[in-house]
């Protein structure tokens, strides 16, 4: 699912990017910010190894939000749904691609025995 998100995202870029520094800077501080905030709150407390992947997630996420949010903001969106029905369907689309070729994938690849 958060790949669909993230191709969700991207369309969304694609479309209506902005150059505008700022919009990209702030989202960055954002990121930053909240990120900190999130991996704080999701910390375990022991010194053990941190999981790489979740901690770029944990920054990713209010990063994309921000952005994403300057970037639709006056568009006309329906909370996450453009008012285009090009976009809709390019984003929906890629994503039901994406669904149906991780599904393919794990019919044809062998699984590992548990």
């Amino acid at each position: 699912m958060l790949w669909c998100y993230l191709i969700w995202y991207l369309v969304t870029v694609a479309y209506h990017f902005d150059p505008f520094p700022a919009i990209w800077l702030n989202s960055l501080g954002i990121s930053i910010v909240i990120g900190v905030a999130l991996l704080l709150s999701v910390g375990t407390g022991s010194k053990g190894k941190t999981d790489r992947w979740q901690t770029f997630r944990l920054f990713l996420m209010p990063f994309g939000v921000s952005s994403f949010s300057s970037l639709i903001k006056g568009r006309g969106y329906i909370l996450i749904v453009p008012p285009q029905l090009g976009e809709q369907l390019m984003s929906v689309g890629l994503c039901a691609v994406f669904v149906l070729g991780v599904l393919a994938l794990k019919r044809l690849l062998p699984q590992p025995s548990a």
